[in-house]
């Protein structure tokens, strides 16, 4: 990870904030005000800090640097979409989505610029990754994001999922300390049920979320059901199969009790067989706490050839799920029109 020119004042913890103020002479409940508006407030500026002096503010920012995310660009979809473009402070472009539906106002936000994993069926995968975001980048888009619902919709974000760019557990500290900040009472405390953190499939980092006892929810993006059709389409079965990922996943339920949900895309003529039902069955039974298995409508990219499955097909194959027992739901695409459906984030131009 790169280092920030400046110091970051969102990086330090509140020892060390307490210990800079009492150095310039202020009272110990600044902490708590200056935190307050950086975690809770979701402030941009040191300016904005309106219930500490001038004097103090102008020296916090002498001393530090608040690099907040910026919205570089905005499209709304036929269906009410919204796709954010954000841009760092060192000058990329990371997306984010704001899916409004009955009841829920979901947040999908991005973990890393760009992904390393370049799975076949994913746009962003064929941008390479440039670099992790900072936890702080992250809260900022979840910030961002809230404040264009309450715009939009007047309502608040009720959910958020790690479904935008990048692969989470590759930036694993960063998202863990992102979640602590959006979940923290001292934050924007939103429950940690109502957060779900998508994978690839990574075992060690699973196995490390088990640990660490993250009270939020967690989806593999499976997509295929055996190890070589996997393999075809995402590189990260190599170092991760199959058999891998379904003990770090018992492992994971056992110690948190949380829920994990299946995410399979249906590729024409790829796996969409009733065979890859059975097996993809068969999976589902082996893994402990195994909640529902979302099928996703696959959304076309410039970059790979897949083709989305016909309606009786994919209906065959949702009802042989159902018909062993197997909680599926089918997961319509929402913002297509604008490239902000599951797979299409790639930092496009935007109107």
């Amino acid at each position: 990870m790169q280092e920030q020119t400046f110091r970051n004042i969102r990086h330090l913890d509140s020892a060390a904030l307490d210990e800079y103020l009492k150095q310039k002479g202020e009272p110990s409940f600044r902490t708590k005000q200056i935190e307050e508006w950086l975690w809770k407030k979701g402030v941009s500026s040191f300016e904005a800090m309106t219930n500490i002096s001038k004097k103090l503010r102008e020296q916090l920012q002498e001393d530090f640097f608040l690099p907040a995310l910026s919205v570089h660009a905005f499209q709304k979809a036929a269906d009410d979409t919204i796709k954010l473009r954000f841009k760092t402070f060192d000058g990329h472009f990371i997306e984010g989505v704001l899916i409004p539906a009955e009841r829920r106002y979901t947040a999908c936000v991005s973990s890393q610029v760009g992904c390393s994993l370049n799975c076949r069926f994913c746009a962003t995968g064929y941008l390479g990754r440039k670099r992790n975001l900072f936890f702080d980048e992250i809260f900022d888009q979840v910030v961002l994001l809230n404040q264009t619902s309450l715009t939009h919709f007047n309502h608040p974000l009720t959910n958020i999922v790690f479904m935008g760019m990048g692969e989470p557990l590759l930036n694993y500290s960063n998202v863990r300390k992102a979640i602590e900040r959006i979940t923290s009472t001292d934050g924007l405390a939103m429950s940690p049920r109502r957060i779900t953190v998508s994978t690839a499939g990574i075992a060690k980092a699973i196995r490390r979320l088990a640990d660490d006892k993250l009270r939020c929810k967690l989806a593999l993006s499976l997509h295929a059901a055996n190890d070589a059709k996997r393999s075809r389409v995402m590189n990260i079965n190599e170092t991760n199969n199959i058999a891998t990922l379904i003990e770090a996943l018992n492992y994971f339920y056992h110690q948190t009790r949380n829920e994990i949900t299946f995410e399979y895309i249906l590729l024409k003529n790829f796996n969409d067989t009733l065979k890859d039902a059975e097996e993809l069955v068969k999976l589902y039974r082996q893994t402990d706490g195994a909640d529902l298995i979302n099928i996703i409508e696959y959304n076309p990219i410039d970059f790979a050839r897949f083709e989305k499955p016909d309606e009786q097909t994919i209906h065959r194959f949702t009802e042989y799920l159902r018909n062993k027992k197997v909680n599926v739901r089918i997961r319509k695409s929402r913002g297509k029109d604008i490239d902000a459906a599951c797979g299409q984030l790639a930092n496009k131009a935007l109107a």
